[in-house]
């Protein structure tokens, strides 16, 4: 840095005597005077102080501008890895809604089946309650004749079976009789022989 510095200072002074050396008659070969040399040697000075300056500000510029660039460098890797896990969790979501798309087809179809299954219980359900309506019609118009007619047949089978039922008691009654007699008989003939 200090050599360009120096470049800088020596490219100042080149042009302070880049100029042709003219020789006139009329100034003789002398050396400057002391004033001259003084106030150009504080010239050299503040321009190298300005120049020492402007070094430091630039290096502590160029400092800060580092510390920036890395600063940018740390914040750009860390949106690098943000990205990757973005993208990392965009391909996670992407599945994730590929597996509710697949369930939710596979759910509609259930539904479907479902639906289809349910309907046609429905059906067979009106078409019990059709079959039960028409029974419950037949019954209250046509059964109350044919149920009164099989109750009076009830009613006349179940006398008959009293009176079978009487009829066999009396016959029962009649051979217990006959049986009496005949055993009464089966004695005397016995006793004659």
């Amino acid at each position: 840095m200090w050599s360009l510095c120096l470049l800088c200072l020596a490219g100042c002074l080149g042009l302070v005597h880049a100029g042709p050396i003219r020789k006139t008659s009329s100034t003789p070969d002398k050396a400057a005077p002391q004033e001259e040399v003084n106030v150009l040697m504080f010239g050299v000075i503040q321009l190298s102080e300005s120049l020492n300056y402007v070094f430091e500000t630039t290096e502590a510029k160029m400092e800060r501008i580092s510390r920036t660039l890395k600063n940018h460098e740390k914040t750009l890797q860390q949106l690098g890895r943000q990205t990757e896990e973005a993208a990392e969790m965009e391909q996670q979501i992407k599945e994730v809604v590929q597996l509710l798309q697949e369930q939710t087809e596979k759910q509609q179809v259930q539904t479907q089946v479902t639906k289809d299954w349910l309907n046609s219980l429905e059906k067979d359900e009106d078409e019990l309650k059709a079959k039960v309506r028409q029974l419950e019609m037949y019954i209250n118009y046509a059964a109350p004749t044919g149920l009164k007619e099989l109750q009076d047949r009830a009613e006349k089978h179940f006398q008959l079976l009293r009176g079978l039922q009487t009829w066999n008691w009396a016959q029962k009654q009649d051979i217990k009789t006959q049986d009496e007699q005949l055993s009464k008989l089966q004695k005397m003939s016995e006793a004659l022989l």
